[in-house]
């Protein structure tokens, strides 16, 4: 797991708290900045996902490259 995928976890947590107190508050300004905020978090977490696969993936080429 790499630091975007951190990041994005904290965001999407951190997002979904707001959002919930601006439900129950009834404050919809802090509910749109909670729901910004997690969506900014799922689109980290996707990113660092990518960057994970791409890693892997030359991972893989260099050891194949190697054996041969």
């Amino acid at each position: 797991m790499n630091k975007q995928r951190v990041k994005g976890a904290i965001d999407e947590m951190a997002g979904s708290a707001k959002r919930q107190f601006g439900n129950l508050t009834g404050n919809t300004g802090t509910q749109v900045r909670g729901a910004v905020q997690q969506a900014k978090g799922k689109t980290e977490t996707a990113v660092g996902k990518l960057q994970d696969a791409v890693s892997d993936a030359k991972d893989k080429a260099v050891a194949l490259h190697k054996r041969n």
